[in-house]
């Protein structure tokens, strides 16, 4: 997947436009980010997509020196899952985080 980055997301659409996959943060006042919303179309999933969406996510944090935590909840649940590999972007508001499902209209 081609992904593109913007502030506060990261996502890949295909050539006509159409979104792929998205995921979504926002910057907390104490500089971490909230991964407050992840997207797979319907026609990708089960593919592993989300959990690649993830890796992606993760990596562009480690590169930009953030920590995340996440209210969305497939993204707490990875960052739980994987918090030995990716450590070092994991907020220890993780465990405390509000997890919610943000439906903007695309799931």
């Amino acid at each position: 997947m081609d992904w593109k980055y913007e502030k506060g997301r990261i996502y890949s659409v295909d050539e006509n436009n159409e979104l792929l996959a998205e995921a979504t943060f926002e910057f907390k006042e104490n500089g971490e980010v909230d991964i407050n919303h992840t997207y797979v179309n319907p026609v990708l999933r089960g593919q592993g997509v989300a959990a690649k969406m993830m890796e992606v996510v993760a990596q562009y944090l480690k590169e930009n020196g953030l920590k995340a935590s996440a209210s969305c909840s497939y993204a707490n649940s990875w960052l739980k899952k994987n918090r030995e590999t990716y450590f070092g972007i994991i907020s220890s508001d993780t465990d405390n985080e509000a997890v919610s499902c943000k439906i903007g209209g695309r799931h």
